[in-house]
Formats: C-alpha cells, sequence, structure tokens
C-alpha cells in the first residue's frame, strides 16, 4: 500500500464532527505517528546513501585499483566502471582568499560579478541611469560576486586534466573515483 493511499485511507476512517473531540485527538496522534515515522525514514535514507557514496567513491574503486583493473564485467551482464569526478566548493570563510587567487593567476572569467540597484515605487526614471551617475547621486549600490557551482567544478576538471597546479583546498575541490555499475 502506498503513503498516499495511507493518508487517504487515514482521512476517511476518522472523520470528525463538532462534538467528537476523540477523533480529533486520534487524528493529531496519528499526524504524530507519521511525523515520526518519516524522520526515522530520513535517517536511514540518508545513512544508506552515505553508504552507498562509500562503496561507489571508495571501495569499489579501491577494489578494482588493487586489481589493477578500471571496469569489471559481471555474470549478469552488468558492468562496473570507475571514472575520474570532481567536485567544488569555496569554503565561506575563503571566499575573498579563492577570487584573489584567481584574479592573480587569470582565471577572473570564471567570476560572475552582479551590480544592482534598488529602487521604490515611481523611481523607474531614476533606474534607468548609469552605475556611476547613480552612486555620484549617493543612491546605494549593491554588488556581488560569485561563481557558478557547475563553472567551478568544470574549472577544477579543467585545471587537473592540463596538469595545472592550484590550491585545491582553497576551493574545496575533491578529486576521486567514482564506481557506476548499469545493467
Amino acid at each position: 500500500m502506498s503513503l498516499t493511499n495511507i493518508f487517504e485511507e487515514d482521512a476517511g476512517a476518522l472523520k470528525v464532527d463538532d462534538d467528537n473531540l476523540t477523533g480529533l485527538a486520534k487524528l493529531a496522534k496519528r499526524a504524530k505517528l507519521l511525523e515520526k515515522e518519516l524522520d526515522e525514514l530520513e535517517s536511514v535514507t540518508k545513512e544508506r546513501k552515505d553508504q552507498l557514496r562509500k562503496l561507489l567513491e571508495q571501495t569499489i574503486p579501491e577494489a578494482l585499483a588493487e586489481l589493477g583493473m578500471s571496469s569489471f564485467k559481471m555474470e549478469d551482464g552488468s558492468a562496473i566502471d570507475v571514472k575520474a569526478f570532481y567536485s567544488a566548493s569555496i569554503p565561506a570563510a575563503r571566499k575573498a582568499e579563492a577570487y584573489e587567487w584567481l584574479r592573480e593567476h587569470g582565471y577572473d572569467d570564471i567570476i560572475k560579478n552582479t551590480v544592482s540597484v534598488r529602487f521604490g515605487r515611481g523611481e523607474d526614471e531614476l533606474s534607468a541611469r548609469l552605475i556611476n551617475l547613480l552612486m555620484q547621486e549617493g543612491y546605494p549600490v549593491q554588488q556581488a560576486e560569485k561563481i557558478e557551482p557547475m563553472t567551478l567544478k568544470a574549472w577544477v576538471k579543467e585545471q587537473v586534466e592540463r596538469g595545472n597546479e592550484f590550491p585545491s583546498e582553497l576551493f574545496g575541490a575533491y578529486i576521486g573515483q567514482k564506481a557506476t555499475i548499469k545493467s
């Protein structure tokens, strides 16, 4: 029985009349029970995802490496291939340092620079002016710099594959092997 069917069954079985506070209490108890079950399921799901990640990113690649293999075909026709994968996420505390490093080494083209100004109602004409004019007139200008996560990941991959050195810890770079199993 699906979770949706269980909810529909619960709702139908426990109709609440104005005079029936017992029915309402039963509904509330059932809701609390379901919340607890969902929390437990989410916890188990998180744990299983961590176990799967460890198997695919550590255990299987290491086992194949020990055997001097990068792929393996199983009796059922499934194939296991180990390929490099890349991940990166600049720690918030080191963002300025990472951006400065990119600028100093000529990689600042991956930094997206957004400048925005907020205006109130009826200030459409003012919003058309250039940023320097706005600053001269005292309007607040907000500037935000950002590197899109997929852009950073692609940049890390490119640097690694070209053999370029970069401070990987500064960019939260993680380079590993990952097994994929295809049926």
